[in-house]
């Protein structure tokens, strides 16, 4: 209510007037961590954990070609969200590259490689072993 009392007393073609008129148009987006205890106040997490691949990007430039660039992309993506997941990408990455490769895992069960579902399968076994 203060925001919108606030624009129409300032001169519609000032900064102040196009920052308060930002926030009033994602209100909902801005203020939906009051309505979700999920949802965190900030991006900090995720934006520290791109930080590296932002470093990394001007490197990129120079990756030989169009495919090069966008196999790194991939790899870059991959090491991020074994991360995310609190898994180790190296460990990570050495088990999936070797059940490709030995033919353990088939093409229609790929999705079992996904970092979530990978986690999820080694907490199983972990437990059952226990």
């Amino acid at each position: 209510v203060r925001l919108t009392e606030m624009v129409d007393q300032l001169f519609s073609q000032s900064k102040l007037t196009e920052a308060i008129n930002y926030a009033l148009n994602h209100w909902d987006g801005l203020t939906l961590f009051l309505r979700d205890g999920r949802i965190e106040v900030d991006s900090n997490t995720v934006e520290r954990s791109m930080r590296p691949i932002a470093m990394g990007r001007r490197n990129s430039l120079f990756s030989g070609s169009e495919g090069g660039a966008e196999s790194w992309a991939i790899l870059a993506s991959i090491v991020n969200t074994a991360k995310l997941h609190d898994l180790d990408p190296q460990a990570y990455l050495t088990d999936v590259l070797e059940r490709i490769a030995s033919g353990r895992t088939k093409s229609h069960q790929l999705y079992e490689l996904l970092a979530w579902n990978w986690k999820a399968a080694r907490q199983r076994t972990a437990q059952a072993a226990a």
